[in-house]
């Protein structure tokens, strides 16, 4: 890698620099080295610090912490469409577990190469135009937005609702680091309101139809014409006397299904297991605030249970701990919550902030009826409140140094 290094900086490097002939590539080539080496710069000053440890490198992290969501997803999306299609050509399980991850693959892959490009092309045109460094915080958010999209989400939406939320959620506010909102969370929430058929209801979580790719390997099998099959959080709402929960193919399932996770949803969110990896990967190496995550379960749990004492509908009487395991609510504590940017900041906030977004999120789930979820719009009601809850805690810690003299 040394000999590398030396290569570059001998032959290329000199040549992007300020004032040389290709000066104009410098934004997109300090990009791709730096994302290939460790920083090798130190802060100036009478204390001089190196670490290896830069944006690149966390963002890294969260990668890494979003893997078993991403993979469990893929495979999640094949399984529904085979429960749906009743496939019953394998010859043993193997065969049908890479079959279902593979058709996954081919399903949700171009979600996520849609979003990178969209974005990433959106990045380098800011920075270009303000001669600016290309900022690593997409790398995350390029993920983040195709795990919670439902897996029939066209392309064309994807790309639309990424160009938004980069575009107005953060190149408005002044790029990385200066947004008010979750990134991802914004254009999920643009989809919701402007496209509400095709990221919410009955007929989202299905994949009944081959797309392109898909196509190409598995075009030997029968599609319906069309399924609709709730989620749990929608079969909770929707009850009347009582709740019964089933899958796809009307099967009764529990709360432990939920918990692994082969349920509907979207692609990302559903596995509770995958995302309590995601979690201790980012608490492991530091990124993700325990103290949010914990508060977050804290506040949910009370909501829960507040809403278990007062009673009156088949999903108020859901123990309040089932919340902790459907829907987005895992997903969202571990990967949105925790967003270092919009999150609070201080360690008392943290926990306030924490709380609320928990609280919030079940109060909505269960008291609106129109909106069986309630985690996408709990944490981006406490992004705005953020800061709020950050400067009453600085004030409330001054009053108390001053009252000591």
């Amino acid at each position: 890698m040394q000999f590398l290094r030396d290569l570059i900086d001998k032959n290329i490097t000199p040549h992007i620099q300020p004032g040389e002939k290709f000066a104009w590539l410098h934004t997109s080539w300090d990009a791709l080295d730096t994302f290939l080496f460790s920083p090798n710069t130190t802060t100036k000053g009478k204390v001089h610090v190196k670490d290896g440890i830069d944006l690149k490198r966390t963002m890294d992290h969260v990668i890494k912490a979003l893997l078993p969501c991403l993979l469990f997803g893929m495979w999640n999306v094949g399984h529904q469409h085979f429960n749906v299609v009743a496939d019953t050509s394998w010859t043993n399980w193997g065969d049908q577990f890479f079959a279902e991850l593979f058709y996954g693959a081919l399903t949700v892959l171009p979600i996520v190469i849609t979003s990178y490009v969209v974005g990433l092309v959106i990045d380098f045109f800011f920075c270009t135009i303000r001669h600016e460094q290309v900022n690593e915080g997409y790398l995350v958010t390029g993920m983040l937005i195709p795990l919670i999209m439902p897996p029939t989400i066209p392309l064309w939406m994807v790309a639309i609702a990424t160009a938004f939320a980069v575009i107005i959620a953060r190149e408005a506010f002044g790029g990385t680091g200066m947004n008010l909102l979750n990134v991802a969370l914004t254009a999920r929430v643009f989809l919701f309101f402007a496209y509400p058929t095709d990221l919410s209801g009955e007929e989202v979580w299905i994949t009944t139809e081959n797309n392109f790719l898909a196509g190409l390997f598995f075009n030997d099998h029968v599609i319906v014409d069309g399924y609709t099959g709730a989620t749990w959080l929608g079969q909770a709402a929707g009850a009347i006397d009582n709740i019964a929960f089933t899958d796809v193919t009307g099967n009764a399932i529990n709360i432990w299904d939920a918990f692994a996770g082969w349920i509907p949803g979207s692609i990302g969110e559903t596995s509770s297991v995958a995302c309590i990896l995601g979690a201790l990967v980012l608490c492991i190496t530091g990124i993700g605030s325990w103290r949010v995550m914990i508060s977050v379960v804290l506040g949910g749990l009370a909501m829960g249970y507040l809403l278990n004492s007062i009673g009156g509908s088949p999903f108020m009487d859901m123990p309040g701990w089932y919340h902790l395991f459907v829907g987005g609510f895992a997903f969202g504590l571990v990967f949105m919550a925790t967003d270092p940017v919009t999150a609070a900041q201080t360690t008392q906030g943290k926990f306030i902030y924490g709380f609320l977004i928990g609280f919030i999120a079940v109060l909505i789930r269960v008291i609106n009826p129109a909106y069986p979820e309630g985690m996408m719009l709990s944490i981006l009601l406490m992004n705005t409140f953020a800061p709020l809850v950050d400067y009453y805690v600085v004030q409330g810690n001054i009053k108390r140094r001053l009252s000591r003299g």
